[in-house]
Order: structure tokens, then C-alpha cells, then sequence
């Protein structure tokens, strides 16, 4: 996700690396590559000329603090008006209504259907919702018979109707039909069309009219770059929508779309689709966007999806097993899908600062842990609950049936014996002996 920009970006403030204070020389060789970098993430001429007239006007004449180089303070300066660019504060998208209606509009292939299904999971999921799937899309051959395959899937109903009936009148009878059964939010999936398509146009005017939604939601495809900008200007135009939704966002993308939409149509990038599996949608942060593009990692997101996926109750038994030094590799295993479920390992570990550009060339799968899984998974059960009854005989038997070699359960079984007596250290005094430690070291180095 936005790779290329990150790089030419972090380039040209190499520019400023070694003066003593911002002039107006440095400032222009520094602004001209930054605006090469979003020109060639397909980025407007007309925005990234006002971004570094912007951004020039705020750097020069500032007085460069001792503890803050000039590299620094203009990193600072792209990053505030970046995530300024970006909308500034994350969007909330419309609850309220009994029941919540969104509308979802885009383009023919933009990923309306599978978003229609993230949105109904997220709602359910996260928000503790009862969504109601509404197939409004009557033309495209299989569009509702995939959206019952997603529906189902997530456990969500979905409201369809035989006969390829008018879809205001569909969506209209899926909201009485939402009213009578308690569902407390509805997500009607319209048909593509195209903007210069006045008869389908026309056609979602009339759904928006009748239904008056709480959100109209325009999906987008981001690999379609400055396209996406021009086509969600025409839905705009046509519906004056809420919100956008921009899919694809971990495809081969320049981000021009994520950073000029807000800026062209004046309303609020809301979601954004970071993958094909169903859980892969989120909220979109513009200030941890801006971290995430300079290189700085994005943490909170980070920790935000580990909290999402680690149970309390379970922590709490694993402390005392581990305090007790009874963590077992069904532990471990655990723990390792629990990490799973977090998401792609490559972007987790992107999200942690420093570690995008240490991995940028590095092909983690999303199988990183295939191998690990399948040697403990060679154990019998009860080696896998006492791990000190793993002789030579055993060892070579677990290679074998894991389709690995000796050497490698060596190693993972020797990782997870220094993993299980760190685990020790931080659970009981010795964690506290360990930040003791950690602090003198810290001090000494400030010396």
C-alpha cells in the first residue's frame, strides 16, 4: 500500500538531511520532488501544486528547533497536510434510523456486492448489529445468488425476490420486511452502472428517494487511479452522497484516489477494502493513513486489531500456565491463530514503525506459519502437552510426518523453549526485575 509514494517521498527529504535551517533553495529542490512523487502516484497537477504551495508557505520562516532538524520539521509539515488532504478525522458512518438504511452506488466491477458484505459483517461484528442484506441488483447474471453465497457466509440474511421486479419497489418491500422481522440495519446492493448512463442513473436516484437512506455510499475501485476522482465527482454530482469507499486499497495502487478524493468531492472517505476476505474492511484514519504512507508504521491500528482478536478471559488463564511454566505448544498454536486472524502478516508487520521499509522487498505469505503449524501438528497429543518427552526418535518421526526436516524442528522446538522462559520472566518478578533493567539501560544511554 502506497510503496512507491513512501519511497520517493522519504527521497525527497534526503534533500534537507544535513542543512542547518530551512531556506528558500532547500525548500524548492525538496517541494519539486514531492511533487514528482504525487504526480506519479497519479495525484492532479492542479492538488499536488496547491499541497507544496502549502506546504512551502507553512516550512519557510519557521524557526528550526535545536532538538528538530529541518528533515524532520517538513516530514511533519507532509504529514499534517496530508492527513489534512485526506479529510483530516475519520468519519463515522450514520447509525442512527430503525432501521439504518445505506444505499450503495458504483461503477460495474468496483466491488459493491463484496462490500455490501464486509459493511453487514462490520455492523454485526463490531457494532453488535442485525443487518439485513437487500439483492437490488437485477441485471448482473449470479449478482444475487453471490451475494446469498456472502450472506450466508456471515450468517446475515439476505432479502431477494424471484422475479427480476423493479429494484425500488425490491427495496422498499426488503424494509417493511426489515421492520416486521426486528432487523436493525438494511444494505441495499445496487446494479453498476455507469455515470453516463442516465437510465440507470435515474434508476438509483428513484431507490435513494424512496427508501431516504441514513447513507448513499459510493464504492470505488482505487487501481483506477485519477478515473476513480473523475467518475466519483459524476455519482456525486448525480446522488450528493455521503461517503466513499475505496476497494482494492492493497492492490497494485499509486494512492492518487485515497489522497484527492476528499479534496474533489467534499465528503469523507469512510471505509476502506485492504483484501478479499470478508473481514477485510477498515475504517479509514486519514492522520494514520499520512503515517503509513511516510513511513511511520501505523501502531494504533495495530494494536486495535489485536485487541479485537485476543480474548481477555483466555489471556488471563495463558499468564497463569505460563507463570506455573506450563505453556504447551497447543498454547503456542493458539497464539498463532489468534495472529492469523489479525490479517496478512506482511501488512501487520508494515504497521510497525520502522519495520514497512525493512520488509518492503521481503515476500512474507500469508502461509508464513504453514510449516510451524504442521510439525506441531505432527506431535502426538501428548508431546504436545509435555514438550520434555521430544527425544531424537520422536523428532525424526515429526519430521517425517510434517514434510520437514530435522534441522527444522530443532530450531522450532528450541524457539519455543526461549520463548517459554521469556514468557516466565515477564509474568512474574522477573518481568519487573527485566523493566528494571530495561530503564538503567535507558538512563545510561542518555548520558
Amino acid at each position: 500500500m502506497f510503496e512507491g509514494l513512501s519511497e520517493k517521498l522519504e527521497k525527497s527529504f534526503k534533500i534537507l538531511k544535513g542543512h542547518g535551517h530551512i531556506t528558500e533553495i532547500n525548500v524548492a529542490e525538496t517541494l519539486k520532488e514531492v511533487r514528482k512523487a504525487l504526480l506519479d502516484a497519479d495525484v492532479s497537477y492542479k492538488i499536488a501544486k496547491d499541497f507544496t504551495s502549502s506546504i512551502k508557505e507553512k516550512a519557510l520562516g519557521q524557526n528550526v528547533l535545536n532538538a528538530v532538524s529541518p528533515g524532520q520539521l517538513m516530514i511533519k509539515i507532509v504529514h499534517d497536510d496530508l492527513a489534512e488532504l485526506m479529510g483530516g478525522e475519520k468519519a463515522d458512518i450514520n447509525e442512527k434510523g430503525n432501521p439504518a438504511i445505506y444505499l450503495i452506488a458504483g461503477l460495474q466491477g468496483s466491488g459493491k456486492t463484496t462490500f455490501s458484505a464486509k459493511l453487514a459483517n462490520y455492523l454485526k461484528t463490531k457494532r453488535g448489529k442485525n443487518p439485513l442484506l437487500v439483492a437490488g441488483d437485477v441485471y448482473r447474471p449470479a449478482a444475487i445468488k453471490q451475494l446469498q453465497v456472502l450472506g450466508e457466509q456471515i450468517g446475515v440474511e439476505v432479502y431477494s425476490e424471484e422475479d427480476k421486479n423493479d429494484p425500488v419497489k425490491i427495496s422498499k418491500r426488503a424494509i417493511n420486511h426489515a421492520r416486521d422481522k426486528g432487523f436493525d440495519a438494511v444494505i441495499i446492493d445496487t446494479a453498476g452502472r455507469l455515470a453516463i448512463d442516465d437510465e440507470m442513473m435515474n434508476e438509483i436516484s428513484s431507490i435513494k428517494k424512496a427508501v431516504k437512506p441514513q447513507e448513499t455510499l459510493f464504492v470505488v475501485d482505487s487501481m483506477t487511479g485519477q478515473d476513480a476522482v473523475n467518475t466519483a465527482k459524476a455519482f456525486n454530482d448525480k446522488l450528493d452522497y455521503e461517503g466513499v469507499i475505496l476497494t482494492k486499497l492493497d492492490g497494485d495502487t499509486r494512492g492518487g484516489a485515497a489522497l484527492t478524493i476528499r479534496s474533489i468531492v467534499k465528503k469523507p472517505i469512510k471505509f476502506v477494502g485492504i483484501g478479499e476476505k470478508i473481514d477485510a474492511i477498515d475504517v479509514f484514519h486519514p492522520e494514520r493513513m499520512a503515517d503509513r504512507i511516510l513511513g511511520m508504521g501505523d501502531i494504533v491500528s495495530f494494536v486495535e486489531k489485536a485487541q479485537e482478536q485476543f480474548d481477555e478471559e483466555e489471556t488471563k488463564k495463558l499468564q497463569k500456565k505460563i507463570a506455573k511454566n506450563q505453556f504447551t505448544f497447543d498454547d503456542f498454536l493458539s497464539q498463532i491463530k489468534q495472529i492469523k486472524k489479525m490479517g496478512n502478516v506482511k501488512d501487520l508487520m508494515g504497521m510497525i514503525p520502522g519495520m514497512g521499509k525493512a520488509i518492503k522487498d521481503t515476500d512474507i505469505d500469508d502461509d508464513a506459519f504453514k510449516g510451524i503449524e504442521a510439525i506441531i501438528y505432527s506431535m502426538t497429543a501428548e508431546e504436545r502437552q509435555n514438550p520434555k518427552l521430544l527425544n531424537g526418535s520422536r523428532r525424526r518421526r515429526i519430521a517425517l510426518g510434517s514434510g520437514s526436516d530435522i534441522q527444522e524442528v530443532n530450531r522450532l522446538i528450541k524457539q519455543f523453549s526461549q520463548t517459554s522462559k521469556m514468557m516466565k520472566m515477564m509474568s512474574g518478578k522477573g518481568g519487573k526485575n527485566m523493566l528494571k533493567t530495561m530503564s538503567n539501560m535507558k538512563n545510561m544511554q542518555g548520558r
